[in-house]
This record gives C-alpha cells, sequence and structure tokens, in this order.
C-alpha cells in the first residue's frame, strides 16, 4: 500500500509544470544567486518538487548521491536553459493585463519585468519558498536579486523599487523597507487577491483594481436634500465642474460630519451632477476583512493613476483611517503623519479630484487641514429638510402629521431614516394591518437611543394650546402689535420675563405662526454639557441652526447663560455669557429668550435685546373670560357667577394652570365649572411663598 502511494504521489508530482521564464528565474535563484547550498544538502533536496521541476529527478533516492556532481549537474541545466529560455516570456494573460497598466501608467520595460516577479512570487510555491533560501533580504539586496533573476542592469532595478518610482507612485507594488525580511515578502502588492486576478483574468482596470476601488454605487437623494449648506455648494460645485473640465491638479475637499448625516451620498449626488465618474476607495476586502491605512493609500495611489485620463472623482470614505489612526497618549503617529512629506505631495499633486469624508475632524494634524481646498461640516438637516427626506423615504407610511412630529429630533440624521424605512418596507406585507407606522418610529427611537440621543417626541412640542388668545396674555406691552413691526424689520431680538405660566414660550410659538417660519426651541437641558467649551459649541450650533432653517429661535431659561458675571467664580461662566452675546449681536433672525428670573441676567445683556417684555398673572377679566373659554372648550355648562366669583379670588393664575387642569382632565376628568374652579385654585394654593424654615436665631 506504501508503495503504491508513493508511486500516485510521484505521478502528480510529474504533472506539475511551470511557466518557462519562472523556470529560469529558479534556476538563476538556484545557481547564480547561490540559493543551491541550501536546497542541496548531504542527504538528498529540501524540496522534491522542485528538484524534478528543474530536471534533478535521477538524483532523488539516488544511492551514488553526491553534492558536488549534482551540483555540477545543476549548472549544466542552468547553461542549458539559459540558452533555451533567454526569450520566454510570461504567459499570454499576464502579459496583456501588465501591458495595459504600462500604457495606463506609463511603466517603464523594468518596471513590467519586475511586477511580474512580483506577481508570480505571490502565486508560485516553489518561488516562494526557494527565495527563502537565499536569508534575510534588505532593499539593495532585493535590488541585486532581482537583477540577477530578470538580467538586466541594476540601476534600472533600483529605480523601479525606489519609492519615487511609478510602481510605488502608482500603487501597484511597494517594497517593504522596514529591516530585512524574505524575498517573497518584501513585496507589498495593490491587494491580496491583485496577483491572482492579474494572473489568470482579463481584466480592465477597474477589476485589477477590486477590493482596493470600486466604481460607486447611485444616489439616492439629490441636491434639494442639501439645501441647508446652499453657501458651501455655491463655492464646491462651480470648483468641481472647473477642475475636471481643465484637469486641475492637487483637488481635495475634506467633508466632516457625525454618521447618517449623507456626506456619502453627497458627494454621490455631486457626481451625477457634474456628469463624472465616482470611485471609492475600500475600507474592507471582498473577505470582509478591514484595509489598513497604508494599504488603503496604495489603493488611492492606483486609482489616481488609473483614472487621470477620465472623468472621475475619487471618494475617499472613513479618513480617520489614515489622518486620525495615531494614539496621542503613547505618541504613536497616524498613517499620514509617517508619511508626511508623501501626504503633503499627493494634497499638491493628486490627478483626481478627491472627497475625503470623516466623522470628526477632531485630531486632525492642522498642517493637513490647510492644505485642503474646502473644508466643511455637514451637520444634521434643519427640520424642514430632515421633514422632506422623512416624506420621501416614508411614503406611504406615515401621515403627514408623524412626519413633521419626527422632524422634530434635531439629531436625525438621513441615514437613520432611510435605513428604518427599507426594513419596513422589505417586510411590510408581513405586518399587522395599521402597524407599519408604529414599527418605523420604534426602528428610528432604537438608533436614536443607541447613537446616545434622544427618541423622536411622541407629541408635537411646538403645537399652541386649543384655547389659545395673545389677548389672554397680561403683559406690559401690546402683544399684537409685535408680528408686524418684525415682518417689516424681518429680524429681532426679545426677552421675556416673568412667572413661570405666564405663557412666554406659548406666546414664541404664536409669533412663529404668525411669522410663517419654523420655531426652533432650545432649553437649559438640551445646550448644557459637562465638557469645557462644549456648551459654547452648542450655543453655536443654535443659532447657527435656526439661520439655516429661517427659523425663530427661542432659548428657554436663558438666564442660565446670561447670569451676571460679576458674581462669576470660573472662567467658564464668563466665557458662555461672551458666547451668547456674540451670537445674539450677529444672529440675523428673530430670537427670543425667555427667562423666570430677569434680576440675575447679566446687565450688558440686558442693553442688547430690542424689547423686554414682562409677563405677569392673569388680570381678572382675562381669567374670567379664558376660565368660560375652558368650560366651553371641555363641553360644560356656562359657570355660574359663585365659580366666577372664586376665580376672580385667584392672584396668582396663569394660562399655564389651565393647561395643566386640562392636561389632568385626559386622565382625572373635571365634570363641572366648579370642579374647574377647585382645580385651579390647588394649583394656585402650591404658589404660595413658603414659611420661614425653623433654626437658630
Amino acid at each position: 500500500m506504501a508503495g503504491r502511494t508513493r508511486v500516485s504521489a510521484t505521478r502528480e508530482i510529474c504533472k506539475y509544470t511551470l511557466p518557462p521564464i519562472v523556470e529560469l528565474w529558479l534556476l538563476r535563484l538556484l545557481v547564480p544567486l547561490g540559493g543551491h547550498q541550501e536546497f542541496i544538502k548531504s542527504h538528498g533536496f529540501r524540496d522534491e518538487l522542485l528538484a524534478r521541476v528543474v530536471g534533478l529527478a535521477d538524483w532523488i533516492d539516488s544511492d551514488d548521491f553526491d553534492v558536488k556532481k549534482v551540483v555540477a549537474d545543476l549548472r549544466r541545466i542552468h547553461a542549458a536553459a539559459e540558452r533555451k529560455y533567454r526569450n520566454a516570456r510570461v504567459p499570454e494573460c499576464l502579459a496583456e493585463n501588465i501591458s495595459r497598466l504600462a500604457t495606463l501608467v506609463g511603466l517603464s520595460d523594468t518596471d513590467c519585468r519586475v511586477l511580474e516577479v512580483a506577481v508570480f512570487a505571490q502565486t508560485e510555491r516553489l518561488l516562494n519558498d526557494g527565495g527563502d533560501w537565499l536569508g534575510q533580504l534588505s532593499s539593495q539586496k532585493l535590488s541585486h536579486v532581482l537583477a540577477v533573476l530578470l538580467d538586466v542592469p541594476g540601476c534600472d532595478v533600483h529605480t523601479a523599487l525606489s519609492p519615487q518610482g511609478l510602481l510605488a507612485k502608482s500603487g501597484l507594488m511597494s517594497v517593504d523597507r522596514d529591516g530585512t525580511g524574505p524575498f517573497c515578502r518584501k513585496f507589498n502588492l495593490l491587494s491580496s487577491t491583485f496577483a491572482d486576478i492579474i494572473l489568470t483574468t482579463d481584466a480592465d482596470p477597474i477589476t485589477l483594481l477590486r477590493d482596493t476601488v470600486r466604481l460607486g454605487s447611485p444616489a439616492h437623494l439629490s441636491v434639494s436634500d442639501f439645501s441647508h449648506i446652499t453657501k458651501s455648494l455655491a463655492v464646491l460645485q462651480p470648483y468641481l465642474k472647473h477642475s475636471l473640465d481643465s484637469g486641475r491638479k492637487g483637488v481635495n475637499i475634506y467633508l466632516h460630519g457625525g454618521p447618517g448625516t449623507g456626506k456619502s451620498q453627497l458627494a454621490k449626488v455631486l457626481s451625477k451632477e457634474l456628469g463624472c465618474e465616482l470611485f471609492e476607495v475600500a475600507s474592507e476586502d471582498s473577505d470582509g476583512d478591514p484595509i489598513k491605512g497604508t494599504g488603503r493609500l496604495r489603493a488611492f495611489r492606483a486609482g489616481q493613476s488609473f483614472f487621470s485620463s477620465r472623468r472621475a472623482m475619487i471618494l475617499f470614505d472613513e479618513a480617520e483611517d489614515v489622518f486620525n489612526d495615531g494614539d496621542g497618549l503613547f505618541g504613536r503617529k497616524s498613517t499620514a503623519q509617517t508619511r508626511k512629506a508623501w501626504i503633503n505631495r499627493m494634497l499638491e499633486e493628486n490627478a483626481v479630484p478627491t472627497i475625503w469624508l470623516s466623522n470628526a475632524i477632531r485630531g486632525v494634524d492642522p498642517a493637513f487641514v490647510r492644505r485642503f481646498d474646502m473644508v466643511f461640516e455637514l451637520s444634521v438637516p434643519p427640520k424642514r429638510q430632515r421633514a422632506s427626506i422623512i416624506r420621501k423615504a416614508c411614503a406611504g407610511i406615515l401621515d403627514e402629521a408623524s412626519v413633521e412630529r419626527i422632524a422634530e429630533a434635531e439629531t436625525l440624521a438621513p441615514a437613520v431614516v432611510t435605513k428604518a424605512a427599507s426594513v419596513v418596507s422589505a417586510i411590510a406585507d408581513k405586518l399587522e394591518a395599521g402597524t407599519a407606522a408604529e414599527s418605523l418610529e420604534m426602528l428610528i427611537g432604537n438608533t436614536l437611543l443607541a447613537q446616545g440621543h434622544r427618541e423622536a417626541r411622541k407629541s408635537d412640542p411646538a403645537r399652541l394650546p386649543e384655547v389659545y388668545d395673545p389677548a389672554f396674555i397680561h403683559a406690559d406691552t401690546d402683544l399684537a402689535q409685535i408680528p408686524a413691526g418684525l415682518r417689516r424689520s424681518k429680524s429681532g431680538r426679545l426677552c421675556l420675563y416673568g412667572p413661570p405660566g405666564t405663557g412666554k414660550t406659548a406666546f414664541a410659538r404664536w409669533l412663529a405662526v404668525q411669522l410663517d417660519a419654523p420655531l426652533v426651541v432650545k432649553r437649559a437641558s438640551d445646550l448644557m454639557s459637562m465638557y469645557v467649551g462644549e456648551n459654547e459649541k452648542n450655543i453655536a450650533q443654535a443659532f447657527n441652526q435656526a439661520e439655516q432653517d429661517g427659523a425663530l429661535l427661542l432659548i428657554d431659561e436663558v438666564d442660565s447663560f446670561l447670569h451676571d458675571r460679576r458674581g462669576s467664580r470660573n472662567s467658564w461662566e464668563v466665557s458662555l455669557v461672551n458666547e451668547m452675546l456674540t451670537q445674539m449681536e450677529s444672529f440675523a433672525g428673530v430670537f427670543i429668550a425667555s427667562t423666570n428670573l430677569i434680576d440675575g441676567i447679566d446687565q450688558a445683556a440686558l442693553r442688547r435685546f430690542d424689547l423686554k417684555v414682562k409677563f405677569d398673572y392673569l388680570q381678572p377679566t382675562q381669567a374670567c373670560e379664558m376660565f368660560r373659554r375652558y368650560c366651553a372648550s371641555l363641553n360644560m355648562p356656562a359657570p355660574a357667577q359663585e365659580s366666577i366669583q372664586r376665580l376672580v379670588r385667584l392672584s396668582k393664575l396663569t394660562p399655564g394652570d389651565f393647561a395643566a387642569v386640562a392636561r389632568q382632565h385626559m386622565f382625572r376628568p373635571v365634570a363641572t365649572a366648579q370642579d374647574l374652579a377647585a382645580a385651579l385654585e390647588a394649583e394656585c394654593a402650591l404658589k404660595q411663598a413658603p414659611t420661614c424654615a425653623m433654626g437658630f436665631v
């Protein structure tokens, strides 16, 4: 049985053939380069397969095995092969693919031949193993080895392997210059599959770049979905068009913003509008394994070389893989910083316009930032844009009221909506009737919570009370005249102050309706952060959001941000006030600040308000009329005089008290006017001044 197995194995070995050119390389590796010293040992060969392939089969298991005789026989075989295979070439498929690359990139004949060796070093086991017999090679020794294998001048090989050579600049192949290593491991090809593809596939450039660069997918958004960055697009679009039309070099755009804000979609929309191809640098290979920053840079360089003559742009998503993959704690530099000179040249000379995307720009070396033609942030779209995106993505699932309510979620990125909509649409026929909208909101809410945000509100926070009339507000200014004045001026800074519940926030909502403008409401809890500097950033974002959306901005509890600086103990308290004042002065729209604590506001801040309006408790006539309207709204008989008299005695009654009782009515019904009056008395009783605490004098 053992004998038959050995014969079968020998037959399989005998079937093994190599392209003549590779056989010649192996013989040169063994003879001129001295690999035979490790290949031929006193007891036999280290690799019987190689011995058979090169013509030494008769010495295997020979009783007359003699190293000197075997070496002499090997030299004879090598000399014969030099005469026979001197003009041999690589297989036709590989030759044609490399010829295409040479035309596309401009490779020299030596570049092409070095690339041929690198491809076979990655795919041919015998060449791979045989290279190990040369020991650990430095870059200089590698040049010598290749010069012998290819029978070309060493200076030509040195030029081909240079970091400034076309092989390296194109990203097709580079040499590992970090110390020494085995022959085959000194070659860094474009990707792990590049050698197999170029050796076996009649490939076009895009196929050769598989696993590294791929053609971008179509956009599912449009330019109208990015109207919140109109000013940036007004510069970016014509600049990219000019660059594509003129062949301008060194065009790089850095676009940053939170996950799901539509950065990659914007790049795809721009390529469609500009009529050009978009190629994406892959961040993972065909097996789903991540590609490191250096590998992605090689792919980027290849794309620059391959597509320089096409009307195309390159998209480099997750740019932090290159610019921000260092470790500040341990001092490890980022991939870009370790290749700073190359990155700088690339940002100045790349032939194909490139859009770099990142979730954040913090941590990127400022020396790189200044080299980009444009740097801007793509934030979550304002409410108007969010509603438009939700409306299109969720057509047939959500009604208009739900669209408007969900759009109130200020952290809701477009990608969250489109992903949830695609899930619900895929299983719509499997869901219970009428539950699609609920399922969609659940998916959106879960994603927002997972991102550390709040869910979309279950009710519309901007909805006015059903019983609302500015006549029911006790103010020291004629509120009915304010809308007309703001429509004329189109801007204004108002400070509304007074006790809680007197109607300050409701008036801001009513005013937004009168001005036909969206309303952005920010409370102290929305803007305050535990991190230094975040409060100022949040304030600036609130004003910026309102300006982008053409909205009326209401900041409630503004005393948290404008407290008197004379009593500040910390520098951040002063900077917080300064930031608020700066934003107020530069804001071109309508800004309303409301507070219950006017006495604690900074005097300089008060001077910057165009109008300060005091809201107070309801006057008796206002209270009585509002009482009658609520009785009608709750389907009660008209109140008797006794109930009205009870109301007149309430000196601290506010519109907020009526709203609170109306909410109670949903779970604790108020049946009569007497019950309504009693409920209002209970609300007012809570406002009585507290008694003095017991203690020592």
